[in-house]
Parts: C-alpha cells; sequence; structure tokens
C-alpha cells in the first residue's frame, strides 16, 4: 500500500485528476492513493493504514442552503475521518471546502464574510504556527493560492491558529497533533492552478469577463511553499 492517500472530493473529474497530479508533485511522491468520496464511502480501517492522507478542494460550501446527497455523503465522511485525525489515529490535511467541515464540527461557525477570490495571497504564520513542525519553517509570511466563498469567522474551539491575514483572519490550524486544516490550496503550481481555473469560470471565483487577467496574475505569481507545507507534513508523520 501506499504511504499516502489523496482524498477527492470534487464531483469535476477533469479537475479532480488534475489535482491528484498536483498533490502527488507537491508532496514529491511517485505514489499517492486515491480514494474519490463522490464514487466510494470512506473505508476508515483503510485510511488508517496511510501515514498521511490530504484532502483536496471542492465547489461545495457547509453554508450551502441546499445539499445533495452526495455532498451530504461527504461532508459525513469528512467528519468521521476528523475524528480518527483528531484521536491521532491518522495524520489528514484538510484543504479548501474540508475546513468548513471541520470548523462547524468543532462548534466553529462558517460565514461568507471573507471571501477571496482566485489569486495568490500572502499569508502570515501566528506565533503558534511558528513553533509547528509543519508551518514554522515557512514563517514569518508565505504566498499561497486562494479562491473560496466562505471560511472560519475565527479559531474554532479545541484549535491553534497557525496563520492568518486581514481578509481571512483563519487561513490555517492545527487540533491536536495529527489534524492540519488550511483554507488555502497547498498543492498547485500557479501553471495548475491557473489550468484549474478553466473548470470553474463560471462558478462565481472571479469575473468571468476577466478570466485572461486573473489567469495572467495566477501564472506571474511566485509560490512553491505550499508544496513544503504538504512535503513537511508527510516527513513528520512517516
Amino acid at each position: 500500500m501506499a504511504s499516502l492517500l489523496y482524498v477527492c472530493v470534487r464531483p469535476e473529474l477533469g479537475a479532480a485528476d488534475a489535482e491528484h497530479a498536483s498533490f502527488r508533485r507537491a508532496l514529491g511522491a511517485d505514489v499517492v492513493d486515491r480514494l474519490d468520496l463522490l464514487q466510494t464511502p470512506l473505508d476508515l480501517d483503510r485510511a488508517r493504514g496511510y501515514q498521511g492522507i490530504v484532502v483536496g478542494g471542492s465547489p461545495y460550501n457547509v453554508s450551502d442552503a441546499v445539499k445533495s446527497t452526495e455532498q451530504l455523503r461527504v461532508e459525513s465522511d469528512l467528519r468521521t475521518l476528523a475524528d480518527a485525525s483528531m484521536a491521532a489515529e491518522v495524520a489528514v490535511f484538510f484543504t479548501c471546502f474540508s475546513i468548513g467541515v471541520v470548523t462547524r464540527m468543532l462548534g466553529g461557525e462558517v460565514v461568507t464574510a471573507t471571501p477571496e477570490p482566485a489569486s495568490a495571497t500572502v499569508i502570515d504564520v501566528t506565533a503558534e504556527g511558528a513553533t509547528d513542525p509543519v508551518f514554522g519553517p515557512s514563517g514569518p509570511a508565505l504566498t499561497v493560492f486562494t479562491a473560496h466563498k466562505e471560511s472560519a469567522l475565527s479559531t474554532p474551539p479545541g484549535a491553534t491558529l497557525l496563520a492568518t491575514n486581514e481578509v481571512c483572519p483563519v487561513q490555517a490550524y492545527r487540533v491536536g497533533t495529527h489534524l492540519y486544516a488550511a483554507q488555502f490550496h497547498p498543492e498547485p503550481t500557479p501553471r495548475d492552478f491557473a489550468d484549474r481555473m478553466t473548470f470553474y469560470r463560471t462558478t462565481g471565483y472571479f469575473d468571468p469577463d476577466e478570466f485572461d487577467a486573473v489567469q495572467q496574475q495566477v501564472l506571474a505569481a511566485s509560490v512553491t511553499e505550499g508544496a513544503a507545507l504538504l512535503r513537511r507534513f508527510a516527513e513528520t508523520f512517516g
């Protein structure tokens, strides 16, 4: 069995395939197994066999007023995975949509007041983050890619804030020793992120009339530290 697992929560197959490749490249691993929660329910016993799990992004939002049967099942499986991670049974790095699932699970509030468009963003590592084995070496600030419509209002109960910025106060946090959650996308290169934009051109992450300009800004960004975070995550629990 491969030592790393990518958990897919994207309905768009092309975007999911590309994200899987992005995580494999960022983690520096030849093999990263894949579990598509939209097609296959979580097998927790199997998940416990991996040294580390990364959860990709999704156009889903936990604040959605109407949710499909698939989304509800995905959210339930992510909560189960988070429970196991908080119990230190498996190390998990949640990203994008899934930080909202974990935030609500912890009793925190997810709001739509602090969105960030598809762009490269500077985030600041907190004092607690500076001593964290995954985030500490990247401080005091790093540039990452963001694109989200919702985020945590504040650090949820029981979590340690690792990274923040003025626009979105909760960029990343840790719960216990084995659960990491980030609002941003740590895995894509500028080319990866620019290509991903084509799948979500009309879904509200940027003005579709400004697609070319936004894509050029993404391609011009210098973003490397997200991959370093993921590699340190894998090394920490390897």
